[in-house]
């Protein structure tokens, strides 16, 4: 999955640009934001693939 990132939506001013102090906050950010995305998918395909497998085991009736 190939994703182009682009650090904000609202680009800063270059002469903001050079503020160490905005930029990693900026940087920050958008990295706990991609983390918070890629744990939140995990988890929901394991959720999934845990209720695949629960009904996969469940006896079913036969005649």
């Amino acid at each position: 999955m190939t994703q182009i990132h682009n650090v904000s939506h609202h680009p800063l001013p270059s002469s903001i640009l050079h503020n160490g102090n905005d930029v990693r906050r900026q940087y920050t950010r958008a990295a706990a934001q991609r983390a918070f995305q890629v744990i939140s998918y995990k988890i929901g395909f394991l959720k999934k693939r845990a209720a695949d497998v629960t009904q996969d085991y469940q006896p079913g009736m036969q005649g």
